[in-house]
């Protein structure tokens, strides 16, 4: 750990529990080779950019050894990168310089399922049915008169039977890609490997792990039928014998003790798609995770009713267990707020018509405001500090999202909102990389890059810096645990923290309100009146110091 990193780290403690913490998705954010793809050199040179948009920790997207059949969350070695990426030598090139800025690293790691070209399942096949390795995947014999039905009738969530047949016979479990076989947590060589695999890589420095598909690990005994089902999908909306079984939080239990073998406060970080607030605090419990992303919030419409109903159910539940709450807007497998908050509410989190872009940036804008301004951590998709939209028209020959080929999934259109995002006004790839973008970027991209943004007043990139640097500023931002709800108007939410104060116009029409103390920031300008009321715009949220 560099000095820098030492220092900060010994003056704080718990820092998880208020960073902004930074999404970096690998193959489309810059690309130091020229190869077209993004890599970890492209990472290493934007660093710098990271640490003077303010934010306090990067997570990082799967780099790891890969077929890359569902954009590396298929691991075929976890302990090595995939050549597309570079090398374990840039990604320890990488944790170093991160820590030299200040800023921490956090990976990813994916242990709900690995590829079907990790070596444990290579032999499983070629060993066959009773063998040893089999056991450390979900293999059964099928149903029917000569097995060839599936062993049961669970759906994967990219679409179609969650089974595979192979040619002896036996059929194996994949709740996503039939490339991405699940492991079997009921064994114990699938828990001495990953605790291994987070000793290799705290050993070089990382400073936690996300983990994929969290709610996963754990199926059901015996794998029991789930008869009658709307479509799956990775959310959590319904109970099943594969997601947010209880058996999952003993694995937590042991790899936060992993952690805690090493200093630095090191974190774990959970995906977990739960059907509520309170099942999702239970991965957080001291004992467990650090941090559990809030997939609630992240689907509420703009609305305030709603919004304020699931700020308080979140604060209550993360509260009860004494955790932080997490709140995030956009991630790499969701259409960008830009794009959701563009279209009427309820229609999801993925993708839908382009609606009315102005409508949607602004919106994203505010709403951007007030997840900072609540208690907690946050966490910002690459892009976003941009006004990103997704990418709507990608032609069907350039789309490599797996759920895309098969029917009955996920929407299928992830790649909308990985698109390489644009650093320069201008170039074949708009400072991307010399060799082009691995999917198409649209005509307009330049206007959007960081370039075109910088020291721009009013731009998004701006408002974002800003943002960023008055919630270092102000005590009052980050850490806690509640917020003090004021009198508002009908689609306003306003609340109070500790010298600070935000409100929040969630409607299309300018309303009035009580000012409450001194303009700090505003997405959109804000007219104050010489009565002690201000005029606070459509779709507007703006920070007072009180």
């Amino acid at each position: 750990m560099t000095q820098h990193l030492a220092a900060a780290t010994a003056s704080t403690t718990d820092w998880w529990r208020e960073a902004v913490i930074y999404q970096v998705y690998p193959r489309s954010f810059a690309d130091g080779d020229g190869d077209g793809m993004g890599d970890l050199g492209g990472v290493r040179s934007r660093l710098p950019y990271l640490r003077d948009l303010g934010v306090d920790a990067v997570w990082l997207s799967p780099f790891y050894a890969s077929p890359q059949a569902d954009a590396g969350y298929d691991v075929a070695d976890y302990r090595a990168v995939d050549p597309v990426f570079g090398t374990l030598h840039d990604a320890d090139s990488l944790v170093r310089e991160a820590h030299e800025l200040g800023l921490r690293l956090i990976v990813d790691l994916v242990p709900n399922h690995s590829s079907d070209r990790h070596e444990w399942f290579r032999r499983a096949l070629r060993e066959g049915p009773g063998s040893p390795l089999r056991e450390r995947y979900h293999f059964r014999p099928g149903r029917g008169v000569d097995g060839e039905l599936p062993p049961n009738d669970w759906e994967s969530v990219f679409g179609g039977p969650a089974w595979t047949r192979v040619p002896d016979g036996e059929w194996y479990l994949h709740l996503f890609a039939p490339e991405q076989p699940d492991f079997n947590w009921d064994h114990p060589a699938v828990h001495d490997e990953f605790r291994s695999v987070l000793r290799f890589w705290l050993d070089k420095g990382v400073d936690g792990f996300r983990v994929d598909v969290a709610h996963g690990l754990v199926k059901a005994p015996g794998l029991p039928d789930i008869g009658a089902h709307d479509r799956l999908r990775l959310l959590g909306d319904d109970v099943t014998p594969f997601f947010d079984q209880d058996g999952v939080h003993e694995i937590y239990r042991s790899w936060r003790r992993v952690l805690e073998e090493y200093g630095g406060e090191r974190v774990l970080v959970a995906e977990a798609w739960t059907p509520t607030v309170e099942r999702t605090a239970g991965y957080v419990r001291p004992d467990e995770m650090h941090q559990a992303f809030n997939f609630q919030y992240l689907s509420t419409p703009w609305d305030a009713v709603e919004l304020r109903r699931v700020i308080d159910a979140s604060l209550t539940a993360m509260r009860s267990v004494g955790a932080p709450a997490t709140w995030v807007l956009s991630n790499h497998d969701v259409t960008r707020h830009t794009t959701r908050f563009a279209n009427p509410p309820g229609l999801g989190t993925q993708l839908r018509e382009p609606g009315d872009r102005e409508l949607g940036l602004r919106r994203a804008r505010a709403a951007t405001l007030l997840m900072l301004a609540l208690p907690g951590s946050a966490y910002l998709y690459q892009g976003e500090e941009l006004g990103l939209p997704d990418v709507t028209d990608l032609p069907d020959e350039v789309r490599q999202d797996p759920s895309f080929f098969r029917a009955t999934g996920q929407d299928g259109f992830r790649d909308g909102c990985r698109v390489p995002i644009p650093w320069t006004a201008g170039g074949s790839s708009y400072g991307f990389g010399p060799g082009g973008s691995w999917l198409p970027q649209p005509a307009d991209w330049g206007a959007l890059s960081v370039e075109a943004q910088t020291g721009v007043p009013g731009s998004t990139l701006e408002l974002y810096r800003t943002a960023l640097r008055v919630r270092r500023e102000q005590p009052g931002l980050g850490a806690g645990e509640a917020v003090e709800w004021l009198e508002a108007p009908g689609g306003v939410l306003a609340f109070r923290r500790d010298g600070f104060a935000c409100t929040a116009n969630t409607t299309g029409e300018p309303v009035r309100i009580a000012v409450p103390g001194r303009m700090l920031l505003s997405n959109e300008p804000v007219r104050a009146g010489m009565d002690g009321t201000a005029e606070l715009p459509a779709d507007t949220t703006a920070w007072w110091a009180v």
